[in-house]
């Protein structure tokens, strides 16, 4: 069965322009959590010099994106793949030139952005981008109201979850050999960060 998420009409071109920028010219983008798979539809029609691998560790998710690629007319849309990035040792992808994961970092325990730079670490060659979008907390920036709201509302469903600091993040990339390349401010107060390997 097809899920929509709202956020994704909202964000995808904001998202795909920033996509253009950062992404390798040819090769195999890995779409870490991509929840109801409209993102990973609207990506591989905008990019189809690319393969699109989705992937969620959800049974539901993987169901709506296999349902949304059903009706996708183009060749470089992949089945998605069962993923936990809680898992890093057991990743069903072996290698990708580019990897993208969209609004999971702040909705997921942080032994998932820890699993998700270690996998990353070693699917990814050098010069790699591992593309991050969402809300962050950055030193020296204050916060927007409606970001620590939604911070508050994270917490209050789930002890592990909330927003995380960009120098938490920047430390864990450089943990596993990656140093952020870039950080693109987005609407919405979010931003989109590109970390490469090293």
């Amino acid at each position: 069965m097809k899920k929509h998420a709202p956020a994704t009409l909202r964000n995808r071109e904001a998202i795909a322009e920033i996509l253009a920028c950062e992404l390798p010219a040819d090769g195999t983008v890995l779409e870490v959590a991509s929840g109801s798979g409209e993102h990973a539809v609207y990506f591989a029609d905008a990019f189809p010099q690319l393969t699109w691998q989705p992937s969620d560790p959800s049974p539901e998710a993987l169901e709506s994106i296999a349902a949304y690629r059903s009706e996708y007319d183009g060749k470089n849309l992949l089945a998605p793949i069962h993923l936990d990035t809680s898992a890093p040792a057991d990743w069903p992808a072996r290698h990708a030139d580019a990897m993208l994961c969209i609004n999971m970092v702040h909705i997921s325990p942080w032994a998932a952005t820890l699993g998700l730079f270690a996998g990353a670490a070693r699917v990814l060659g050098k010069g790699a981008p591992l593309i991050l979008y969402g809300p962050y907390f950055e030193a020296g920036v204050e916060p927007a109201p409606s970001n620590l709201a939604f911070d508050m509302g994270l917490r209050e469903r789930n002890s592990d979850w909330g927003i995380r600091d960009i120098a938490d993040i920047d430390k864990a990339a450089k943990d596993h050999g990656f140093a952020r390349a870039n950080r693109h401010g987005m609407p919405a107060n979010n931003l989109m960060l590109i970390y490469r390997k090293g």
